[in-house]
């Protein structure tokens, strides 16, 4: 199987390429369809391919400078392992499922191999140790393979600036069968029919539902919700107890381990280290500051928009 192309990209504009990635689901895409991504919702990518994103034609610092570091991670990525990349400038897609596209990042010659190439920040370090890669990208590297119908994707990720890891994807066909089933669904079903999916609890849908709302219309007279509102209301409060009774045994057991720790501030188990240290910290008192040098409380003091979520 080899892949179609659906369009060159070497003189493409941004404008051209968001176009073209709303008639299918990218690589990108096939992790937040999973609900395996961190930054990116089901309803998020409903709204892209249908052109209706709050966010569509913006981007942030730590993509732009993911795009400007890409050819950097390519090169330390061929002088390490030896492998010649090249890339392929255009929008590939799966010669029988029409809507699964590619805009892959390099291709290793002489060879049935991509390679991805990625820029992470020092806090996620964690999530690229050992063997470990994050589950968004596995399975953006399958839904390649799927597309290309290549044997391994290669990830390359430079880490904080200062450490460089690259790790090896085999083709998995049961992976690629589940993201061919779950992709079809969700173009089929969804954005041909234009039906979105459900918000979930991810961080995603929550910053979606900020960016598409951010300020209510002022109006205070309320009004009557579907009837599914009772519902969901229901599972809101039975999900806020279920936590505050967790929250309530969390901390019985933190203050059990603190009395056995006393004024140590470590100690260890078979198989953990547990520790109660002393920190010192300060933080401006902005009431007494408002009190004592009200200019300057006014001249330092910053307001912003959000909306309070409550029952009754």
């Amino acid at each position: 199987m080899q892949a179609e192309i659906l369009i060159p990209t070497s003189n493409m504009s941004e404008a051209e390429w968001l176009e073209h990635r709303q008639k299918g689901i990218g690589g990108s895409d096939a992790g937040a369809i999973a609900g395996l991504s961190k930054w990116k919702s089901p309803i998020g990518v409903y709204l892209d391919k249908i052109g209706e994103s709050p966010s569509e034609n913006s981007s942030s610092e730590a993509a732009y400078f993911g795009h400007v570091l890409e050819n950097v991670v390519a090169q330390e990525f061929s002088k390490r392992t030896g492998l010649k990349v090249q890339k392929r400038q255009a929008i590939l897609q799966h010669p029988k499922h029409s809507f699964m596209l590619a805009n892959v990042d390099r291709l290793i010659i002489g060879k049935k191999e991509g390679l991805e190439c990625k820029t992470a920040s020092e806090y996620l370090k964690g999530d690229w140790e050992e063997e470990e890669i994050p589950a968004q990208y596995l399975i953006q590297c399958q839904h390649y393979m799927a597309v290309t119908g290549y044997e391994a994707w290669w990830i390359a990720v430079l880490i904080g600036g200062n450490k460089f890891i690259y790790k090896k994807i085999e083709r998995d066909e049961e992976i690629i069968n589940y993201l061919i089933e779950i992709e079809s669904d969700f173009w089929n079903n969804h954005v041909l029919k234009k039906n979105p999916p459900a918000f979930d609890g991810s961080e995603a849908s929550t910053n979606l539902l900020k960016a598409i709302y951010p300020e209510g219309d002022g109006s205070l007279e309320p009004v009557e919700l579907a009837p599914e509102a009772s519902d969901l209301i229901s599972n809101y409060e039975q999900a806020k107890l279920e936590e505050k009774e967790a929250s309530e045994r969390r901390k019985e057991a933190e203050n059990k381990l603190k009395l056995l720790l006393g004024e140590r501030e470590a100690a260890y188990t078979s198989d953990r280290l547990v520790t109660w240290k002393t920190i010192s910290s300060s933080r401006v008192n902005s009431k007494l500051l408002k009190e004592k040098y009200p200019e300057v409380y006014e001249e330092v003091a910053s307001s912003s928009l959000s909306r309070r979520f409550g029952i009754k």
